[in-house]
């Protein structure tokens, strides 16, 4: 079962990309997205399995996949309980993702390729949730890194979009660097790279130190960084998350596949499979944990000045990542695994909802030019509604709530449960987060389905309405990408005569799927994740779970349980007075606090500075080696100096030969006198 679920989707991209245009649109389509839902109706079985204690952890060996000296890597599905939660979350959203590229897409003239990358970025991500070594691990990281450039690339014709994939792959090859070396320190040490082995003896090296550039470190805390520096790279934390919102520039069903649970996901799955590891290094933990608390608070502060709605999602996607670290930081992995796995479904819907808005609107994806989609697009409204509820925390504590609520929630709690002080500043920085959150995520829906239709100021929709034809995703305009202008201020009222309309079945229904996980997952499955009791079964040792940690949880103060509901409210109530109530507030307070607007609307200036420190110089030392170095030096005495050579000597010989007898007996003479001159001479 396990080797169909993860070799299906490769045998549909296999059979998609090399058939291509000779299958046809539909004929790919069918077999790639059938290949996933039968992945996804293999997966559940294992998950519900584990759930009720019928499965445990098994290994499946598939192949020898490296011999060499003492490194022996074998090709193995592992599936345990870490395995099967990830399995659900990744065939779940991608089948669903599948089906709805089948009217997003439906106008682009390669649907079997996009379907083909589809595929092969699902399998690559399955075979890193199943992988028994780190090598296999890899293997994914890696397949998962190049499926992600050619879908933010797929519209390879938009510039944006080639610099894009290309800003992905270099970051993440920053983070893969690190990861490698973690690799090689893990085998040197422990003289294997299979996980299971790594982790029954990474105990036995608490304290034990290695020299490193020239110093003696801590030998657990050095390998668990390096490895979390791949972790970094691949879940965009703070320092190497700038390909992520740039990775708006694909399709947004592959924003949502990649946001949403498969490709930033990924690291949070490889700190929560190498807990053991973590666990051992009390700084490493502090590390993690500090990281996610700065990379939750710098994407949620910057989500609440963007206009475009795929990047306050993604930005969202980046802070969320930051609660996860907090929660691994501090040792409540279960806890991480629950809001990664709750996570999926909310931010997949709300990317799918947002896809669904930009279809109804011509491509626009500036929110200033929204408004008053709620009457126009009502079943994208609810879900969307949905998908906020559930990001947002909206719930009763003791009581019931959305998914976010509980896992969300949950995390909170452990990092004041901790007791730590790395505890206690994630604890801080995630209520205020929360706050943020609420906040951005209430704006958005304001933004785009209340209020008075704002549709005039969009270039898209004026050509909409001349019957201009396109199907590339546009981006905002230059207008839109005014760094100055604040929300409302380009914004021209009125419908400028178009007509939203609400997106075909294929696009809805795994709307209306998703809207159920965003609802229901959380209550559902908090107390396997989360209960100290339930929980140690449940996780059967598949990662780090500490019972006296959970427990804690649960013991905390009223007014920490209550904490991340108060500023949720607060939120709402914000966003409600700025963008319902008072629509002049965002302008004032822009106008009152600029450089604070601009600092924020410029992502804390981080892409200037990475331009000023490696782009610029990275593209003069480009110059410099092409112009001096390749054409000036290599070149010219290469062969372009020997070409010349030849040519020159050739136009010299080219003029004795002229053609005239007198001439050539004149050379002969010439040569015959020089001749009997080296001889009386000698």
């Amino acid at each position: 079962m396990i080797n169909a679920i993860v070799f299906l989707p490769l045998l549909a991209a296999i059979v998609a990309g090399l058939g291509n245009h000779m299958l046809g649109n539909t004929i790919a389509k069918i077999i790639t997205t059938g290949a996933l839902f039968i992945s996804c109706a293999l997966s559940w079985p294992i998950f519900l399995g584990f759930m009720t204690g019928e499965l445990t952890a098994q290994v499946h060996p598939v192949l020898t996949f490296i011999q060499s000296g003492d490194l022996v890597v074998d090709w193995a599905l592992r599936v345990d309980t870490l395995t099967a939660v990830m399995l659900v979350v990744v065939t779940s959203v991608s089948s669903l993702v599948h089906l709805y590229s089948w009217g997003y897409m439906a106008e682009d003239d390669s649907q079997p390729r996009f379907f083909a990358y589809l595929s092969l970025f699902t399998f690559a991500m399955l075979m890193l949730v199943t992988a028994d070594s780190l090598v296999q691990m890899f293997f994914g990281w890696e397949g998962v890194g190049l499926a992600s450039y050619l879908l933010i690339g797929f519209w390879y014709h938009k510039p944006s979009a080639n610099a894009a994939a290309i800003k992905a792959f270099v970051v993440n090859r920053v983070g893969d660097f690190g990861f490698s070396l973690g690799i090689f320190g893990t085998f040197l040490v422990f003289g294997t790279v299979s996980i299971p082995e790594i982790l029954a003896a990474a105990p036995g090296y608490a304290d034990a130190s290695i020299g490193f550039l020239g110093a003696r470190v801590d030998l657990m805390t050095l390998l668990c960084l390096l490895l979390f520096v791949g972790a970094m790279g691949k879940s965009a934390q703070l320092g190497l998350h700038t390909w992520l919102p740039d990775a708006m520039e694909g399709p947004t069903p592959v924003s949502a596949l990649i946001h949403a649970a498969t490709m930033v996901t990924a690291g949070v799955f490889m700190v929560c499979r190498l807990s053991p590891m973590f666990e051992v290094s009390p700084t490493a933990m502090h590390v993690v944990t500090f990281v996610g608390a700065a990379t939750a608070l710098f994407a949620a502060t910057v989500g609440t000045t963007q206009t475009d709605i795929k990047r306050v999602i993604a930005y969202s996607t980046c802070s969320q990542l930051g609660y996860m670290f907090m929660a691994a930081g501090v040792g409540a992995y279960g806890a991480a695994m629950f809001h990664l796995f709750t996570h999926a479904f909310f931010k997949a819907l709300l990317f799918l909802g947002a896809g669904s808005v930009i279809h109804a609107m011509h491509h626009e994806q500036d929110m200033r030019f929204y408004g008053g989609l709620r009457r126009h697009i009502p079943l994208t409204y609810w879900a969307m509604m949905a998908g906020t509820l559930a990001i947002t925390g909206v719930g009763i504590v003791g009581v019931a709530g959305f998914a976010g609520f509980h896992s969300k929630d949950a995390i909170i709690e452990a990092a004041f449960a901790s007791g730590s002080t790395s505890g206690g500043v994630a604890y801080a920085v995630a209520v205020f987060a929360a706050l943020l959150t609420s906040f951005y995520s209430w704006r958005l829906v304001f933004l785009t389905f209340f209020g008075t239709p704002r549709w005039a100021g969009s270039e898209h929709i004026q050509h909409a309405v001349h019957d201009a034809q396109g199907h590339d995703e546009g981006h905002q305009d230059a207008h839109a990408h005014d760094d100055h202008g604040h929300d409302h201020g380009h914004a021209v009222e009125g419908d400028a005569g178009y007509h939203p309309h609400e997106s075909p079945a294929t696009m809805l229904i795994p709307l209306a799927l998703l809207s159920l996980g965003a609802i229901f997952a959380g209550w559902l499955w908090a107390p396997y994740f989360l209960d100290a009791q339930h929980g140690s079964a449940f996780w059967a040792g598949s990662i780090a779970f500490d019972e006296h940690l959970m427990h804690a949880m649960h013991e905390v103060p009223w007014w920490v349980k209550w904490s991340a509901t108060i500023v949720m409210v607060t939120g709402l109530l914000i966003a409600i007075w700025a963008y319902v109530l008072d629509k002049t507030v965002p302008a004032r307070f822009t106008a009152q606090f600029s450089v604070l607007y601009d600092f924020l609307l410029h992502k804390w200036y981080f892409d200037e500075l990475y331009h000023v420190l490696f782009v610029a110089p990275a593209f003069w030392l480009g110059r410099v080696l092409w112009k001096k170095g390749d054409e000036g030096t290599i070149d010219r005495f290469g062969p372009d100096g020997i070409a010349a050579l030849v040519a020159g000597t050739g136009a010299i010989a080219r003029r004795a030969q002229s053609g005239y007898l007198y001439t050539y007996a004149l050379v002969m003479l010439l040569g015959l006198a020089a001749a009997a001159t080296w001889a009386m001479m000698g």
